[in-house]
């Protein structure tokens, strides 16, 4: 792949520097991913080279490789987001909440596993928890509480439908086939120590490293630069034959957050999803006792950043800025647009109103169609893909998931009626329309 611009690898680098020293982080490596893998690197601090080929842990980017597996098992048709735990892993006192509630941290599951500090202690079995039903601490899909537990339940549900460790099943169905050999559950060749910094003074003090057992889906997996970058390149769509590319960009819509407000931060089905500067990011971060990682992409842009360092904790977060830094001084050069026909009669498209209220019906490139509202006018605004019937499924935005029928005179779109003028008396408006109309 193309390499960057001198003058941005330069800024790229004293951005990373800065991080590294204000963050006293022992060592910091970090990248950013274009076409396909990294296309510019660094180490900072005490880093063995090539840096690109040492391990850190990645904690908690290690859910989003379950979530992958998982998601995979429901696209073979051997579960549903909507299936309760209790079908595939029965017995817990948890078993009400669904796939689905795990994935997205909307199971009121307790944000820990119970006994000792997983994330320093020698792991067990499921068995081992001894789990109760005070591990609920909050209603099913009332709200986002993050959970390292769910993501321990979803491990042992891939443990047992694929009759394997969760670890030989995330490397054979995900790590392998993404060329990610360098990735793994414990550190293997060289490898960063886990290191906690004093608050006070520059001295460290190493961090444990164990296997955590039941919990290891929640953060148990190292990897090194090079192959989270190839990570990233899979969440820029680069999925291969490991996860179809709708169900990637199922996983990255966020659950419970309206996406089109300014300013969130949200998760989908094992994916981060934030809003930073106007641009969606969507990735995982990680935390392990000695160890900060963090993955994110902005896919408009095809472009994405990367980022381990061997610390507890206090290094400010240097993947958006890495990726603001890299929009700004290279920004993307897009596809030239191109004439397409639209997958629907010309005149169907236009000006249509829902009651008094105009929006328009356009064609979008690959066989969409967009309903909104007309320009400068608040309302709901969806994209439509078709459906062999001749009916449109709505992919996003309020009407996510909602039939739209397309009449000679009216549209129909989940019990709204759209008409050429505002209530067509000829069109079959709910209600009917005042025979004395418009006075």
């Amino acid at each position: 792949m193309p390499p960057l611009l001198p003058a941005t690898a330069r800024a790229l680098l004293a951005r990373t520097a800065r991080v590294q020293r204000d963050g006293r982080a022992p060592s910091l490596v970090a990248g950013v991913v274009r076409d396909g893998g990294l296309a510019w690197s660094a180490g900072r601090g005490d880093v063995a080279e090539p840096h690109t080929d040492v391990q850190y842990r990645l904690g908690s980017i290690s859910k989003t490789v379950t979530a992958v597996v998982v998601l995979r098992m429901r696209d073979e048709g051997l579960l549903g987001l909507d299936d309760p735990l209790e079908r595939h892993v029965p017995g817990t006192p948890l078993g009400e909440r669904t796939v689905g509630q795990l994935l997205s941290h909307m199971s009121g599951l307790s944000s820990e596993s119970p006994g000792g500090w997983w994330e320093r202690v020698e792991g067990g079995s499921l068995e081992d928890l001894r789990l109760d039903p005070s591990d609920v601490v909050l209603g099913a899909a009332r709200r986002f509480h993050y959970s390292n537990l769910g993501f321990g339940l979803l491990g042992e549900l891939v443990q047992r439908h694929r009759g394997a460790s969760w670890a030989d099943v995330v490397t054979t169905e995900v790590l392998s086939p993404l060329g990610m050999t360098r990735t793994t559950t414990r550190p293997s060749g060289r490898a960063a120590a886990g290191s906690a910094v004093h608050p006070w003074a520059d001295v460290v003090l190493p961090e444990p490293e164990h296997d955590a057992g039941v919990m290891a889906a929640a953060g148990q997996l190292w990897s090194t630069l090079a192959d989270l970058g190839r990570f990233a390149a899979f969440l820029l769509g680069d999925t291969g034959d490991v996860l179809a590319p709708g169900t990637l960009e199922e996983m990255g819509v966020p659950a419970g957050v309206d996406s089109s407000a300014p300013g969130w931060s949200a998760y989908g089905l094992g994916l981060q999803v934030m809003r930073v500067d106007g641009r969606t990011l969507t990735g995982h971060g990680g935390s392990m006792p000695g160890f900060l990682a963090g993955v994110f992409v902005d896919r408009e842009e095809q472009v994405g950043a990367v980022q381990l360092a061997n610390t507890t904790s206090g290094l400010d977060p240097l993947v958006p800025g890495l990726l603001a830094d890299v929009r700004a001084a290279e920004p993307r050069v897009v596809d030239a647009w191109v004439p397409s026909a639209p997958l629907v009669p010309l005149d169907v498209l236009g000006v249509w109103f829902w009651g008094p209220a105009p929006h328009v019906l356009r064609a979008r490139s690959g066989g969409l169609l967009h309903l909104g509202p007309l320009p400068g006018r608040a309302g709901r605004a969806s994209r439509f893909a078709p459906r062999e019937d001749g009916t449109w499924v709505g992919l996003d935005g309020y009407y996510a998931g909602e039939t739209l029928r397309i009449a000679v005179d009216h549209l129909d779109l989940a019990t709204f009626v759209f008409t050429r003028t505002p209530y067509d008396p000829a069109a079959p408006v709910p209600g009917g329309v005042d025979e004395r109309g418009w006075r």
